[in-house]
């Protein structure tokens, strides 16, 4: 199963959490699994989601999710 990464709200700064999705097409995920008790994810487990490749601060690419496909 991918992980793709999703954005955290409410953090303070931008924070992205690894999560597992299942591959729907070259560019489309499904969420999966279940948000921690004390976080807030931009996207819900369930939604399909557009991924895109990124380059995050620590200078590691993965694919982000960025928006409701």
């Amino acid at each position: 199963m991918p992980t793709i990464y999703m954005p955290l709200l409410n953090a303070g700064t931008s924070v992205w959490r690894p999560v597992e999705a299942t591959q729907l097409s070259a560019d489309t995920y499904r969420v999966e699994g279940e948000i921690p008790e004390d976080e807030e994810w931009a996207f819900s487990p369930g939604t399909t989601v557009r991924g895109s490749q990124k380059t995050f601060s620590d200078g590691e690419v993965g694919i982000a999710a960025i928006e409701i496909a």
